[in-house]
């Protein structure tokens, strides 16, 4: 096989739990030798992805193959993967070398080839001195080499790592990043990595692949990833991001925070709604001069290490600022945007749609829920109709008995002015929200929708 061919192939894979959909839809292809990173939150389902390539589940729908053969029903330890799980699962009763040679001894494999290939893997871990130490005196990163050394030493064609680093301290998180990175070049076999770190993902990967709610999100190299978001989740998840709604008003040439700018993006018409995504790194900021593009004032300043970052507040909208010189809160500042360092984003959606019923001329079902609407001419009781609810109209409760629906806040996302929310709602449905208002993700709401803000399209 040659090194840009593919050794796994995912394609449509669905699974389920119960009623819940884990991964829907996800199709991938990886290619040998590869370093790829599964990057998501809690819950998007990449470590459901990772544990049907290592067949510890079964898939619902679709297939997963490797070397063009299909291995979707076929048990793990036919498969030629191994894992390291979070928790590293090494056997507390054995010395260092046994748990490293546990597989190969099942494999019946002959005494004096299993010392040499034991000692070959823990010289790639840079744990030579260390086949007779009982693992549990080893410090948490000498842990994770064993488990390394363990997967490695069965010599697999993929090596899956579930969130290994996650145990360990900062310090030993950087080393072992390094020494991961390291490994992989000097293996040569293909490793697919899960992780919710972000800065893990960039610093690791050839391909970052981004999930969200069971979903590829985009698939792309580092660079990509954080240079061309493809939408509001990724830009948001992906590092710090200023995210605003804006127009594009023609090629090059996009509005918002309440004035114009430009772009170097085109193709995306006239008048059409955007989201403009800046990083806080490329906004420039400076004593107020004539080259300020906007003006603002500094509400905070945080030094950050290497930086300081200052958010400032221009025309109602709030700014997220990384520089290495800082100005005091309070201080009247000019912000300047270069036109290569904004980024043009088309928007997912522009207003809540859903299917719906008409009961009568002046109310509707959807949600499963009956909504009093403006009276609708042209429509009668029983009709099938398309309900479009712009994202302002969707009032909150804090009790969530006041609401005619209950929903969970599950997403959040700063856009400047607003937050923009993603609400879970009891009918398994989301609900886009803007609001003024503070809301934590997990907060339990209840749902209003006034009638003049329904659109029934028949």
């Amino acid at each position: 096989m040659q090194e840009n061919e593919s050794i796994i192939e995912i394609n449509s894979v669905y699974k389920y739990f119960d009623d819940k959909i884990a991964l829907d839809d996800v199709s991938l292809t990886i290619k040998k030798g590869e370093f790829v990173t599964i990057l998501g939150p809690s819950g998007c389902g990449k470590t459901t992805l990772l544990r049907l390539i290592a067949g510890f589940q079964t898939v619902s729908k679709g297939e997963i193959s490797i070397f063009g053969s299909d291995i979707t029903h076929i048990p793990p330890y036919k498969r030629p993967v191994n894992t390291v799980f979070q928790k590293y699962a090494l056997f507390p009763h054995l010395n260092v070398f046994d748990n490293i040679a546990f597989g190969l001894k099942l494999k019946k494999m002959p005494k004096a080839q299993i010392e040499k290939k034991v000692k070959a893997s823990l010289k790639m871990v840079g744990m030579t001195d260390y086949e007779y130490r009982d693992v549990d005196t080893l410090s948490g990163g000498q842990q994770q080499r064993v488990a390394i050394a363990r997967a490695i030493v069965n010599e697999p064609e993929v090596l899956l790592l579930d969130e290994p680093l996650a145990a360990l301290d900062l310090k030993m998180r950087k080393e072992m990043q390094l020494e991961l990175k390291t490994m992989h070049k000097s293996l040569g076999i293909t490793f697919i990595y899960v992780t919710h770190d972000q800065e893990e993902a960039l610093t690791l990967s050839d391909t970052i692949v981004v999930m969200s709610e069971g979903r590829i999100q985009q698939i792309g190299t580092p660079i990509d990833i954080y240079n061309e978001p493809t939408n509001s989740f990724v830009a948001n998840f992906i590092g710090e991001s200023n995210i605003f709604n804006g127009i594009m008003l023609d090629d090059r040439s996009v509005s918002f925070c309440g004035r114009t700018f430009d772009c170097v993006d085109e193709g995306f018409g006239q008048m059409a709604p955007v989201d403009v995504v800046i990083r806080p790194e490329d906004v420039y900021i400076f004593p107020v001069s004539e080259a300020a593009q906007l003006t603002g004032i500094v509400q905070s300043t945080l030094f950050k290490g290497v930086h300081y970052e200052m958010a400032v507040l221009s025309g109602g909208y709030e700014f997220l600022v990384q520089d290495y010189h800082s100005f005091e809160v309070g201080s009247e500042v000019g912000l300047l945007v270069k036109p290569v360092d904004i980024h043009i984003m088309k928007k997912e959606r522009t207003c809540n749609t859903f299917e719906g019923k008409m009961i009568d001329t002046s109310k509707v079902e959807f949600l499963g829920c009956q909504f009093d609407c403006l009276p609708q001419s042209g429509v009668q009781a029983g009709d099938k109709v398309t309900v479009e609810v712009d994202f302002g109209k969707v009032i909150l409760h804090d009790n969530a008995v006041d609401g005619t629906l209950v929903g969970e806040v599950k997403y959040i996302l700063y856009k400047g002015d607003h937050y923009h929310l993603t609400v879970w709602s009891d009918w398994d449905e989301d609900i886009f929200v803007d609001t003024t208002d503070v809301w934590d993700d997990g907060d339990s709401v209840g749902i209003t929708i006034p009638p003049d803000g329904i659109r029934v399209i028949k």
